[in-house]
């Protein structure tokens, strides 16, 4: 699992890979320029095709040099284009050096004057012109050859970083390449994942260029990007001699009148992903139609009141809570003082672990006092007008502060936080994080969250730590999402296309 990384982090990390690993920094920059070449090869038959090769002043710019000599010497027609000069320094003047005696055509970009030709004659346009250490706005040539580029390349792989881009905020500085193809090294950058620099990276392809884990490891990183490899090794194998009871009983408390679709989706969701016993407490109103639907889970039905659950049913769901392994609350449970109630209840006596969803987000939003009699582990998973009502932050403020809002928002709360939306962030108990990098638009509808909370829950009662299961659902729901998305397009898919691709995503990740 690769991390994701602030500018300065990624200095220390270059630093402690020649201090503590012995590696020269010009080792990393040739193994950063084969890690493009080895790219570029994935996806074109590089012996017919012409590269243009734009290289910044610095080290980004040395990777660029190191990549069209790789390019050259494999047959490839490369064209390089220096748009800060030939003032080289250390590793990236060396490459330079190296260019200048070969064979490769070397043109300083003065002005625009045919920039548009020569980027519209370029089967592949490589961006090396700015790195990870940009501060402010583009501007000069830089600016128009990153207009231009833009306006006029078939197809651009941005080296480390879309230049433009602010690696730390996700900030545009002014402009930034909009990238098809980025391959970033060590570990991705947290900026990558942040708006609006999001939208311009394209695919993004981490290679650690070398650098041993030890020396990734040493520097505490505590960011992390979520891969199939940490998923499957938190689902791990089924024993031969196993029984339901080993893969966790689950209490889902969820629906009203007119929204037992979520209590629904949640259950199924949850017994896709392997639960073993899944019971639905629900107003009795609903459970016709649940019992219905559903074969596998059992349902509880309740006392109602005006098609919520009635506060008179507290007693018979706290004695549910002692026999199973993971509870969720929540997903259509609608909004009462009866609701509220509930939830207090069902935290203050809980002892497994609780996954907080939609409904009940809302009442502890309404008074977070019931979490200091709280004994029990929590996830949280708000979408960012939920999360505005738990923190009191706008709206605007959270989209822009995703990563420091989630943890700030668990330690305040003690909680897990799964802070959703494209790149979910998900803060662990001991505040390291996730970034899930699955999931596309079409995933944006009805049903979807439904689905989520019942694969945390699933994964929570079967025994893996809440923050490790909070992330590994997130990166299932969204791989079953892109799954959907290939078989029915994202503007047809549905929350139960997504649900439908649960089992695929399983095998896929499970191998």
């Amino acid at each position: 699992m690769f991390k994701a990384c602030y500018a300065e982090e990624m200095r220390e990390i270059d630093r402690a890979a020649y201090e503590t690993g012995g590696i020269p920094s010009i080792v990393l920059m040739e193994n950063a320029a084969i890690a493009c070449v080895k790219e570029l090869n994935k996806d074109f038959d590089l012996r017919c095709k012409t590269v243009a090769v734009f290289c910044g002043k610095g080290n980004n710019g040395g990777d660029g040099l190191a990549i069209a000599r790789h390019l050259s010497m494999a047959g490839v027609k490369v064209y390089v284009y220096l748009v800060s000069g030939n003032d080289y320094k250390g590793d990236a003047k060396i490459n330079y050096d190296i260019v200048s005696g070969m064979d490769i055509p070397i043109e300083t970009i003065m002005d625009t004057d045919g920039l548009e030709y020569k980027i519209r004659f370029a089967d592949i346009v490589i961006d090396a012109i700015l790195g990870t250490g940009i501060k402010g706005t583009v501007r000069g040539i830089a600016y128009d050859v990153i207009r231009i580029i833009n306006e006029n390349a078939r197809y651009v792989l941005s080296v480390d970083v879309p230049s433009g881009i602010d690696s730390d905020s996700g900030a545009v500085c002014g402009v930034c390449v909009n990238a098809d193809k980025t391959v970033t090294f060590a570990g991705y950058k947290i900026g990558m994942f942040l708006y609006p620099a999001a939208d311009c990276t394209g695919e993004i392809v981490p290679d650690k260029i070398s650098i041993p884990e030890y020396v990734i490891g040493s520097q505490g990183i505590k960011v992390n990007v979520t891969d199939a490899g940490f998923v499957r090794s938190l689902l791990g194998k089924r024993g031969n001699d196993s029984h339901k009871g080993d893969y966790g009983k689950l209490l889902i408390i969820a629906g009203s009148t007119g929204m037992s679709g979520a209590a629904y989706m949640a259950s199924q969701a949850a017994l896709k992903s392997g639960a073993g016993l899944v019971t639905i407490a629900c107003p009795e109103s609903v459970n016709t139609a649940l019992e219905a639907k559903t074969t596998e889970a059992m349902t509880l039905p309740l006392d109602e009141n005006d098609g919520h659950i009635a506060y008179s049913a507290v007693s018979e769901i706290t004695e549910k809570l002692s026999k199973v392994s993971a509870v969720l609350i929540g997903p259509g449970l609608g909004r009462s003082r009866d609701v509220s109630e509930i939830v207090r209840a069902v935290l203050k006596s809980c002892r497994v672990p609780v996954i907080v969803d939609a409904d009940a987000i809302n009442a502890v939003a309404r008074d977070k006092s019931v979490l200091s009699e709280c004994a029990c582990d929590l996830i949280f998973t708000p979408h960012s007008a939920e999360m505005a009502r738990l923190t009191g932050l706008d709206i605007s403020y959270i989209e822009d502060n995703r990563i420091n809002v989630s943890r700030e928002c668990s330690e305040e709360l003690g909680a897990v936080i799964l802070l959703k939306g494209h790149h979910t962030i998900v803060t662990a108990e001991d505040l390291t994080q996730y970034i899930n990098n699955t999931g596309n638009p079409g995933m944006a509808s009805g049903g979807s969250g439904d689905v989520l909370a019942g694969i945390i829950t699933a994964l929570a009662a079967r025994g893996i730590g809440c923050g490790e299961a909070a992330a590994a659902a997130a990166f299932i729901h969204g791989m079953a999402g892109d799954i959907a998305a290939e078989r029915y397009g994202m503007e047809s898919m549905s929350a139960a296309d997504i649900l439908e691709c649960l089992p695929e995503a399983y095998m896929r990740i499970l191998g």
